[in-house]
């Protein structure tokens, strides 16, 4: 792939490598690098549109090369001439631009999913609430969130709180629901609010079991 999204969660940016750089023009690496290090940037752009990085070569040893941004690519690539590199700065220009329509698809689905994890937060407080007032107090009481919420996630998912958390390699202190999908906080968050008002019609953790099992199962179907 010429191009690909690198960075870090919420700081993803569109790069290619001076090594495929090199590939793409029929040029030997060595000679990208040297373009690389030889042009006059400025400091700044330098450090924003070329990271310097490694990689592992056939012989095993850690060898140099640079992640490189768009601007970066423009700029190093003006210098390579000819037909055949015109037709290779197109490519890569398009693949540019057909990657940074991805990138604005996973921007636009991050901020879908950021609505629903704060929507989340308020229906998990109205649950914890319901609880609190509704359930009579008992030695019992303080664990009724954690099991309706494995409830839940057992019914939507079919398997345990652990193996999800196996499963999404969730870390010590991490929330298992950063790891779900939009559409899957939807369905937690429907089934929070159901058990809610289930709770607040006086049902009971056996008869809400019954219900949100059976409720899923149709769901799914």
């Amino acid at each position: 792939m010429l191009v690909c999204i690198t960075g870090e969660r919420n700081k993803e940016v569109l790069t290619t490598t001076s090594r495929k750089i090199a590939e793409v023009f029929e040029k030997n690496h060595k000679e990208v690098l040297r373009d690389i290090e030889s042009l006059s940037f400025s400091n700044e752009f330098r450090e924003r549109n070329f990271a310097l990085s490694s990689y592992t070569s056939e012989q095993n040893k850690a060898l140099k090369e640079y992640i490189v941004t768009k601007d970066g690519f423009v700029m190093l690539a003006m210098g390579y001439t000819g037909s055949k590199a015109m037709k290779f700065k197109e490519d890569y220009i398009n693949a540019f631009n057909a990657m940074e329509s991805e990138l604005k698809r996973i921007y636009e689905e991050r901020k879908q999913w950021e609505i629903e994890r704060a929507k989340g937060v308020v229906i998990r407080h109205i649950l914890t609430d319901t609880i609190k007032m509704k359930v009579s107090d008992s030695p019992h009481k303080k664990f009724m969130y954690p099991n309706y919420t494995k409830l839940i996630y057992k019914a939507l998912f079919g398997v345990s709180y652990n193996q999800l958390q196996e499963k999404y390699g969730v870390k010590p202190k991490e929330n298992l629901r950063e790891y779900f999908t939009t559409d899957e906080l939807k369905d937690v968050e429907s089934m929070e609010m159901l058990v809610s008002s289930l709770i607040n019609c006086g049902w009971g953790y056996e008869q809400i079991k019954t219900f949100v099992q059976q409720n899923a199962i149709k769901q799914i179907a």
